[in-house]
């Protein structure tokens, strides 16, 4: 049986590839096991490409959660893209972040049991619907 979650998590890459469509992007989704890279996406003259790994949570939050793997993956073609769902069906929240900004920001809470890692919105606001990142300069 399917998890809310990965629901959340399916709709989130496709709404993100429909976006980067609708920006003019080539895209394509990956695996949903592939690790690491949830799109691959290229401008229309094939001059730049990039992975991209989609976080989505189902309604608006501070943060979102990463794999402690976050850390290492840091690279000029590696992009995060950040989606909060809105409540009501407005419009959703999308931030565009080089993957370099997440692995230096991520913050890491231990627990006695357990640790998290994660993204807080205040890292991201600047970075918000920068689909230009996409493009070739």
């Amino acid at each position: 049986m399917i998890h809310k979650k990965q629901i959340t998590g399916m709709r989130g890459v496709f709404l993100v590839a429909a976006e980067m469509s609708n920006q003019g992007l080539i895209v394509t989704t990956t695996s949903r096991s592939a690790f690491g890279a949830d799109i691959l996406v290229t401008d229309d003259r094939c001059r730049c490409a990039f992975s991209i790994q989609v976080k989505t949570n189902s309604k608006s939050q501070s943060f979102w959660l990463l794999n402690k793997k976050s850390r290492k993956l840091a690279s000029p073609s590696h992009v995060y893209v950040f989606v909060n769902f809105s409540r009501n069906d407005g419009p959703h929240e999308f931030y565009v972040v080089p993957s370099r900004i997440v692995s230096k920001n991520m913050y890491v809470e231990r627990r006695p049991r357990s640790t998290w890692y994660s993204f807080e919105k205040k890292c991201a606001v600047k970075y918000r619907d920068k689909w230009k990142l996409f493009y070739s300069k």
